[in-house]
């Protein structure tokens, strides 16, 4: 077994017998000097394994930037300037080139909001970390602080970028027999799953609570890393908003025969391959761990669920396509890209909106807290 992540992960399981995928993901992942995200500033882009609405266009942060400002005027009271700092909080923040994109465009575009704005970069890999404050070297004075966990308390926006698909989930399976968890093993030499008993009761109370009876043969991803992080980002967040980017399905899509294999993928150099591989050899996420991405499709249902119960208010929740495309013709973006100058940005904007690109896979999910329910322009849903 080669060293690193592999040696890691088998000493576990050595030590305390077979561990859950969750455990697994973690440690292949997150591990310190040893995990996917752990050793690399930044996984994305063309010299990457997989790309992000970050990758295509600086475009995808300067709107961000168009709505955050509108947010930050609407939690102003009536008759009040907007309040000063406006602090944006980017959690998963890689090394941080999403805020600094908006950052560029609310310089350009809206300078009294961008003198309002302190940046908290939430990061758990050091080496993304220790790229911060360079990235930052044009916006003196803008960027606040970097840290591994969110801040206690933040007052404005909270937001993410693909972030809730990359938390370790656990993998079930539906037996003749009943719910189980699918472990991982070493047989061989070689990682392997195991089924047995689920690892905790809150794994089956998680698809009783969705109304949701797996077929016998089906497996399934339950995120309770996720839920947990929501319940955290609720904490913080005293008041304003929590946006979230990422891809996914509402619970009765994501838990139907249409995916009964589950989603848990792997991406490698830009290939992406299933999970499950029943009878075709190892599977892809069992392989090198480590070396590749490893992430799933986030249940929206249990998150905007667990974001109500965690004292937020669902503000909406719509394709990335809508969204990008409500604040590119609001603002005016889309004429100004019309230019025979400006073919790059007609390009990426096709890549962030069209069918078929980013903006049909993802959702944009947008909650409040102590702000009422402003009409966002992002949100707002035309015919």
């Amino acid at each position: 077994m080669e060293p690193g992540c592999c040696t890691l992960i088998a000493n576990r399981i050595r030590q305390q017998g077979p561990i859950t995928v969750a455990e697994y993901m973690d440690l292949a992942l997150y591990a310190p000097d040893a995990g996917y995200y752990a050793r690399a500033a930044q996984r994305s882009g063309r010299t990457g394994d997989f790309y992000t609405s970050v990758d295509a266009s600086p475009l995808f942060g300067e709107l961000l930037a168009r709505q955050f400002a509108e947010m930050w005027r609407a939690m102003a009271p009536a008759g009040a300037p907007p309040a000063v700092p406006f602090e944006l909080v980017e959690a998963g923040a890689g090394n941080g080139r999403l805020s600094r994109d908006v950052l560029d465009g609310a310089q350009r575009r809206d300078p009294s909001f961008y003198q309002s704005i302190a940046v908290h970069l939430s990061e758990r890999s050091a080496a993304a970390r220790l790229a911060h404050a360079g990235v930052y070297a044009d916006h003196p004075g803008r960027f606040a602080s970097s840290s591994a966990d969110l801040p206690t308390a933040c007052s404005g926006v909270l937001f993410a970028n693909e972030l809730l698909d990359a938390f370790p989930v656990h993998r079930v399976a539906m037996t003749a027999q009943g719910l189980c968890e699918i472990f991982v093993d070493i047989e061989a030499g070689q990682f392997v799953e195991r089924l047995g008993e689920v690892s905790s009761p809150a794994l089956a109370t998680h698809l009783e609570r969705l109304g949701i009876t797996l077929d016998v043969g089906a497996r399934a991803e339950i995120n309770l890393a996720a839920l947990a992080w929501i319940r955290a980002a609720a904490s913080s967040l005293t008041r304003g908003f929590l946006l979230l980017v990422d891809y996914g399905h509402e619970a009765v899509e994501l838990y139907s025969p249409a995916h009964a294999d589950g989603t848990l993928t792997t991406f490698y150099r830009h290939v992406a391959d299933a999970a499950d591989q029943r009878g075709r050899g190892t599977p892809a996420w069992l392989a090198a761990p480590g070396t590749r991405d490893l992430t799933s499709h986030v249940d929206l249902t249990s998150i905007r669920r667990e974001a109500e119960r965690s004292g937020l208010i669902t503000l909406g929740v719509v394709d990335q396509s809508r969204f990008l495309l409500n604040l590119a013709e609001h603002t005016g973006l889309l004429a100004e890209v019309a230019g025979p100058d400006r073919l790059r940005d007609r390009l990426a904007l096709k890549t962030l909106l069209l069918p078929g690109g980013l903006g049909s896979t993802h959702r944009v999910m947008v909650f409040g807290k102590q702000v009422g329910t402003p009409a966002l322009t992002g949100m707002l849903w035309r015919r």
